[in-house]
């Protein structure tokens, strides 16, 4: 069975389509006028039906059986509360004209079919067959009404591809989410074992040599490692189903921002660290969570800066004095117009720092949902090779 023609039923525009296309169909075959005249009638009175009592019809003329046998019938389908028979007018006159003629009801659904057979005379093979559908699908609207209706079917159809596509998007999205969970949860005993051990050797270093003290220090440094990526790896599952939570206090910002960064200067003894603090503020925070942030950004630009490069962190109030805003610039890799676009996205990473430098790409996504959920902003400022500029912003208390 090969489909020449699929037309919907909706109104009595379409009625003159169903007319003119069955016509056509019948011409390209090589009828002769009184057949093809008598098929678009048949046709014409069970479409006309249809868009009577419903706006949900399609008609589809196909072509069926196998060489050198062919037939050329036309099917109708269309759902209605009203009840139909096989002998009411437009369809008792449609019998009458095309014998090959049969109605099926199930319920509100209704299914018609007529039909002729082809004569071999003809000489229609699959080719031909092939070649017709394309004729039709090429064919130029008939009027004005059939092009806007095929434009208007192409957006419907782009428009179903694309709720697939994020139909599709969400399973992978949920799946992926519920993996993570478990495996942040499964992660975490075996890490804070292996932590436990290693700070245990620690305690015991006068005990074995300085070789064997480099290699359990290495050891605790990949744990540390480990235990910040389950961390973060809870941290998205958390954030996926709504469960993270924030312990709010008021925090002096000037003075949360220069204990941080002296913290993280000791941990970053390869880069110089600036500070530049303006004038004093109090935020509504959660400082683990705010020090998370600042954290990350430190971190980032130290792992992509050269070392021995300096970092300069600073904060301002904002022009309106309703928000505080944090900067840290560095003199590392920068990024594309394209980066900066992505670079707030769950596991999003450049092309260029791929093989380079690892991670996962969570960092920025957490920072970005945290200062999103204290009401705040964060973005970003940078140039190709030359460095970057992350900046957040927090609402004054």
């Amino acid at each position: 069975m090969k489909e020449i023609l699929d037309i919907s039923l909706e109104n009595e525009m379409d009625l003159v389509l169903a007319h003119r296309r069955s016509m056509q169909v019948g011409e390209q075959l090589g009828l002769t006028v009184a057949t093809r005249t008598t098929f678009a009638t048949a046709v014409s009175e069970i479409s006309r039906t249809a868009i009577e009592y419903t706006d949900n019809g399609r008609l589809h003329i196909v072509i069926t059986g196998k060489f050198p046998r062919y037939s050329l019938f036309a099917r109708v389908v269309f759902d209605s509360d009203q009840l139909f028979r096989s002998t009411d007018e437009g369809f008792f006159y449609a019998k009458k004209l095309l014998p090959d003629f049969t109605f099926h009801a199930s319920g509100n659904a209704y299914l018609i079919e007529m039909g002729l057979g082809l004569p071999r005379s003809l000489k229609l093979d699959e080719p031909k067959l092939t070649a017709l559908k394309v004729y039709f699908e090429q064919a130029s609207p008939l009027n004005a009404y059939e092009e806007i209706k095929k434009k208007n079917s192409h957006l419907h159809r782009l428009t179903g591809e694309q709720e697939e596509e994020i139909r599709i998007q969400r399973e992978l999205d949920e799946k992926k989410t519920e993996f993570i969970s478990v495996a942040s949860h499964e992660l975490k005993t075996p890490i804070t074992v292996v932590k436990a051990y290693t700070q245990m050797l620690k305690l015991l270093k006068d005990q074995y040599s300085e070789k064997v003290a480099g290699v359990v220090d290495k050891l605790d440094m990949q744990t540390s490692k480990l235990t910040l990526l389950a961390q973060q790896l809870m941290d998205v599952s958390k954030m996926e189903n709504g469960s993270l939570q924030y312990d709010l206090v008021e925090v002096n910002l000037n003075q949360f921002v220069e204990e941080a960064v002296m913290i993280l200067s000791a941990v970053h003894e390869g880069n110089q660290i600036n500070i530049s603090l303006g004038e004093p503020c109090v935020v509504k925070a959660d400082p683990l969570r705010l020090e998370q942030v600042l954290t990350n950004l430190l971190g980032n630009a130290a792992k992509y800066s050269a070392k021995n490069s300096t970092i300069d962190v600073a904060t301002c109030l904002a022009e309106d004095r309703k928000s505080v805003v944090i900067k840290v610039n560095d003199q590392g890799l920068g990024m594309s117009a394209e980066g900066i676009a992505k670079i707030f996205d769950k596991f999003y990473r450049l092309d260029e720092v791929t093989s380079s430098h690892p991670g996962l790409g969570m960092g920025l996504y957490i920072s970005s949902k945290i200062i999103s959920d204290h009401g705040g902003k964060i973005w970003v400022e940078s140039i190709p090779n030359q460095g970057s500029t992350f900046f957040f912003s927090i609402p004054v208390a």
